[in-house]
């Protein structure tokens, strides 16, 4: 069994990579990624490093070749993703691959307003309809991502937020690595989507009532509508389309499509994921800068 994993320069990539060299043999084990140079530790445990560019498809079939099982990592460029995705799918089915698995989004479906969903229901949709064998790792929001936007909310002491009462189970990207590499290492996994999630889903004044406890200081979780979401942001100099990016994923929490917490990490991995609170925790000096 030989299995590939894309985008390994990457910090999900890396994370998978580790774990996967950990249970089988370096030498079934292939990484692909723009920035070879970049995988020096990996290469040095045996596995087999490749280049493979998303926006130079030509390259993709000879980076899959041999492979059986590959995990395509949803690539970072918004615009361009879905065709990349096609791309990269249709070139795992010449070189051969068996089964893809994909790191995807809770909720795909058509009414999700979070900027994301097209891109990824469309990819699974390429996915079904490839003639292989897949796996959609629909993964929650990364609990690590609430880390600079919590230490914002510190040092200002108000958690300012667009999602209402909405909630969701934030995840480690360390249980979605683990997630993905149990389902590159074991099998009975094919043509079916797992819910990636965080232990329980949290509300803002739940995340703002953590990070007061974790930092010993009083933060205050403030709602307000969209618009005043993205000129706050804007205002800080974030660009407005990225602001309003941003604010299509608290609508998303907000109305209530990424509010599930499943059992899938555990299930996976045999062990309970990480909750919000021991992320904090963990990056408590980040929390506190």
């Amino acid at each position: 069994m030989s299995i590939v994993i894309t985008g390994t320069s990457g910090q999900l990539g890396r994370l998978t990579a580790a774990l996967v060299l950990d249970r089988v043999p370096a030498s079934e084990v292939v990484l692909t990624t723009r920035r070879p140079e970049a995988l020096f530790d990996l290469a040095e445990r045996g596995a087999t490093i490749r280049q493979a560019d998303f926006d130079r498809t030509e390259t993709l079939a000879e980076a899959f070749a041999d492979g059986e099982r590959l995990l395509l990592i949803s690539t970072d460029v918004l615009g361009r993703r879905a065709a990349q995705h096609r791309a990269a799918i249709e070139a795992a089915r010449e070189a051969g691959v068996r089964h893809v698995a994909y790191t995807s989004y809770l909720n795909p479906v058509e009414e999700n307003p979070a900027v994301i969903t097209p891109s990824h229901r469309d990819t699974e949709k390429a996915l079904r309809e490839s003639g292989l064998a897949w796996t959609s790792l629909r993964n929650a929001f990364y609990a690590e991502y609430q880390v600079p936007a919590g230490a914002q909310a510190i040092a200002t002491g108000q958690l300012v937020h667009n999602s209402g009462d909405g909630r969701i189970a934030y995840v480690s990207r360390e249980d979605c690595a683990a997630a993905a590499a149990a389902i590159l290492t074991t099998g009975g996994h094919e043509n079916k989507a797992y819910d990636i999630t965080g232990p329980e889903p949290l509300g803002q004044d739940d995340v703002a009532a953590l990070l007061s406890e974790v930092s010993g200081r009083p933060v205050e979780a403030v709602a307000v509508d969209d618009e005043t979401f993205i000129q706050g942001l804007t205002a800080a100099g974030v660009p407005e389309p990225a602001a309003r990016e941003f604010a299509s994923y608290g609508r998303a929490i907000r109305e209530g499509y990424l509010g599930e917490a499943s059992d899938a990490v555990e299930n996976l991995t045999g062990r309970p994921p990480r909750s919000l609170r021991e992320v904090f925790e963990a990056h408590r000096g980040e929390l506190l800068q």
